[in-house]
């Protein structure tokens, strides 16, 4: 039997998650091939998804347009919030159901072909004051450019002194090399 299960339904209202999401389910395509697209999008604000999308000539761009539209008709609609206002916070592709197909060989054995399906998801979130950075624009960000230009002629500056002294070492070992070679004459 059931017991408390207004408490437990007020429970998971609280921490249900608010932002505008949108999913589908048992999509023909095998989900590595969706998760190369989705990465592309990851972290990029709703217009500019939409135009990379557009823009790439893969299969699961077209599947993912019609989720992220979704998306993005669902925070319209359902919570008020505004398209120009929204980023690609979360998306990811899960494994759906394997079809599983045989395909008959020669000498009456038989192959199985697996068809693969995908349950892809994205979520949306809305900008907050700071800046909406990717995992590639960290790396780059993470010094300003000023500095970096610094560190690169100091580097530099670094390299050309280390190689002066084994161009001077060099030297000062064929001196002695010399040196004891006439020596020994």
């Amino acid at each position: 039997m059931a017991k408390r299960m207004k408490e437990k339904a007020e429970k998971l209202k609280a921490t249900r998650d608010k932002r505008p999401q949108a999913t589908a389910k048992y999509l023909r395509i095998s989900p590595p091939k969706v998760r190369i697209v989705l990465d592309l999008i990851r972290g990029q604000d709703y217009n500019t998804a939409l135009g990379i999308l557009r823009s790439t000539p893969k299969a699961a761009s077209e599947l993912i347009i019609k989720v992220l539209e979704s998306a993005g008709a669902n925070a319209e609609n359902n919570l008020n919030m505004s398209k120009e206002d929204l980023y690609v916070a979360e998306c990811f592709a899960n494994d759906g159901q394997t079809l599983k197909r045989y395909w008959y060989r020669s000498q009456g054995s038989a192959d199985m072909l697996r068809k693969r399906t995908s349950h892809i998801t994205i979520i949306l979130d809305e900008k907050k004051d700071e800046v909406v950075v990717t995992k590639k624009e960290t790396k780059a960000a993470a010094k300003p450019a000023k500095e970096a230009k610094a560190q690169t002629a100091e580097k530099a500056e670094v390299k050309a002194e280390k190689q002066e002294k084994k161009v001077e070492t060099k030297k000062a070992s064929e001196k002695s090399e010399a040196s004891t070679q006439e020596g020994g004459k």
